[in-house]
């Protein structure tokens, strides 16, 4: 075994060891139980005293997720008119200018739906100003907003039959002040104490070792690249994001981001388990979404450290895939990123997904696809659970009984919401590449497509990829990109803003929707006929499930992608 690969396995058990103890941590913290941070109470009560917020008043699901869509959407209009005049707004020493409407309608809802797509260069286009009040407030509230609608699903399966499921806003409190605050802020003291800049200067002149004088951004970027990670946020302070030397500085600052994206994911699942008093439950979700993790991670593992073939034709001892990474980093390191960040929804890089080997790049985009092994904050546990009651209907099927979960009877009001939801996904990004791939190829020469001939670095398959990537990204609220495709214009920001906010509200109400109608049922205790969910066969049965609707859905553009590049390569 290499170096590099043991340091990515010490980086997952390092990962592991810490979400373990965390998701036991918030499940005390949803349920009102004593923690190290109840000295932050008082501080919390005077929250809710200036923002008129009664935390004794139980919601039911709707009520939650009235309060959640109405304070989106005021997030929204604030951020837009932000961006719109940052320009004009003080904290801009490098002068940065403002966005346009399209661009900021894009940028205001990809930072609003836990996605943060960049369709700007990082240091070039928000000031410190917007980077501040904009970016980092909204990766804050993107992620509790995502954690208070799965604690939802906790509260709906930890009684008998309620309808009372918690209050919205101090949910979101708590995960701020109990969760996010606390752990960002050694993330980000990590961050400033290892190389990356936490000032308020303007850019610095440096003259490089090959003698070339060049202006190199600062700001106070370790704060806002603490939150992107640990938020599974992913927007860079730099253009490059983390493959910046700035932003992601060293080894050990490679392992800090890596295991700040993926532990409050694990920790949910962990906590779902402890809140619920199913332990079982919890660990069996961590296995299936661990096997789905491997099932990519390997193949772009192997396929990133195999490298291209013709490089091994030309006879080069070292053939592996070190185009578009980090030598600092190092092949497996990048190879990890790609996979964890796609599969938990970050969309940050460490390096170039354009310059991916054709296999990595499948991996990256199945990742994206499936959208549910570990995921974003909160919303992977929910897309879970989608895939999860379709697979205790199918199996209800297949045995002759009434489907149940946990006690509820799954029926056919609860089915028809999960297919709805599980068909979203794939419509988005296949209804979204056909509309790219469609003025793509005819050139329409009107001036809001902004001559798509001319968004490609790349013909044939691999420019396929690019626009199928974007689209994956976008619904999945991932962020990452094949950046070989130019977004920043009309079409682009304006069709990926509309896909980034259908795929990430109603993916939540849907599921929230399903926990609140089967909370309300009478509760059926379990007999020896009752279909066990929290057993190894019953995972298999759901990785079964998730993978086969994957493959059905999105196999066809893969091959038009990804899969015509592999076999033309090799």
């Amino acid at each position: 075994m290499s170096t590099e690969t043991a340091g990515v396995i010490i980086t997952f058990l390092l990962t592991l060891i810490i979400a373990f103890p965390l998701g036991k941590y918030i499940a005390r913290v949803f349920n009102g139980e004593k923690t190290p941070t109840d000295f932050l109470r008082p501080f919390e009560r005077f929250i809710y005293r200036v923002c008129g917020i009664d935390p004794a008043k139980e919601m039911n699901w709707k009520q939650h997720m009235a309060a959640l869509l109405s304070i989106n959407l005021i997030w929204l209009i604030y951020a837009f008119f932000i961006l719109l005049f940052q320009g004009s707004l003080p904290l801009n020493p490098d002068g940065n200018p403002s966005m346009t409407p399209d661009l900021s309608f894009n940028t205001a809802i990809s930072f609003l739906v836990n996605c943060n797509l960049q369709h700007y260069s990082g240091e070039t286009g928000v000031t410190y100003l917007s980077q501040l009040i904009v970016i980092t407030f909204l990766q804050f509230v993107s992620a509790a907003t995502g954690v208070a609608a799965v604690a939802v699903l906790f509260r709906a399966f930890a009684h008998k039959t309620t309808e009372k499921l918690g209050n919205f806003f101090v949910f979101f409190t708590l995960t701020i002040t109990r969760v996010l605050l606390p752990l960002a802020i050694v993330i980000a003291s990590l961050l400033a104490f290892n190389g990356t800049p936490a000032s308020f200067d303007g850019k610095d002149s440096i003259v490089t070792l090959q003698g070339d004088s060049v202006q190199v951004s600062r700001g106070p970027a370790a704060g806002m690249i603490a939150i992107k990670h640990l938020g599974t946020n992913g927007g860079g302070w730099f253009g490059a994001n983390s493959a910046h030397p700035l932003e992601n500085p060293t080894y050990f600052t490679n392992m800090v981001e890596i295991v700040a994206q993926v532990i409050l994911p694990m920790a949910l699942v962990f906590a779902f388990g402890y809140f619920i008093r199913r332990n079982r439950m919890g660990y069996v979700i961590f296995g299936v979404m661990t096997v789905g993790m491997l099932t990519f991670m390997v193949p772009c593992m192997l396929s990133e450290t195999g490298g291209n073939p013709a490089l091994h034709r030309l006879g080069l001892a070292d053939a592996s895939a070190m185009e578009g990474k980090e030598v600092r980093l190092g092949v497996p390191a990048s190879a990890y990123w790609q996979v964890m960040t796609t599969v938990i929804s970050t969309g940050s890089v460490n390096s170039m997904h354009d310059s991916s080997m054709p296999l990595s790049g499948a991996m990256q985009m199945l990742g994206m696809m499936t959208n549910c092994f570990y995921g974003g904050k909160g919303v992977g546990l929910l897309n879970y659970f989608i895939f999860l009651i379709i697979a205790v209907f199918i199996s209800g099927l297949m045995v002759g009984r009434t489907p149940e979960f946990m006690g509820r009877k799954v029926e056919a009001r609860e089915m028809k919401i999960a297919a709805l939801i599980a068909l979203l996904h794939p419509f988005l990004i296949l209804t979204g590449t056909a509309l790219s791939a469609y003025f793509a190829a005819h050139h329409p020469g009107i001036d809001w497509a902004v001559k798509p001939g001319a968004w490609f670095n790349n013909p044939g398959s691999h420019g396929f990829s690019e626009m199928l990537y974007e689209q994956t990204s976008s619904s999945a609220n991932n962020g990452s990109g094949f950046e070989g495709l130019g977004d920043n214009n009309i079409f682009w920001n304006v069709s990926t803003g509309l896909i980034m906010a259908l795929g990430r509200f109603i993916p939540i109400i849907g599921p929230v929707a399903i926990a609140g109608l089967l909370a309300k049922k009478r509760y059926v205790p379990e007999s020896a006929g009752t279909l066990q969910t929290d057993t190894a066969t019953f995972g298999i049965m759901t990785y079964a499930v998730i993978m086969i609707i994957a493959a059905l859905a999105f196999f066809p553009a893969l091959t038009l992608g990804p899969i015509a590049e592999y076999f033309n390569l090799y």
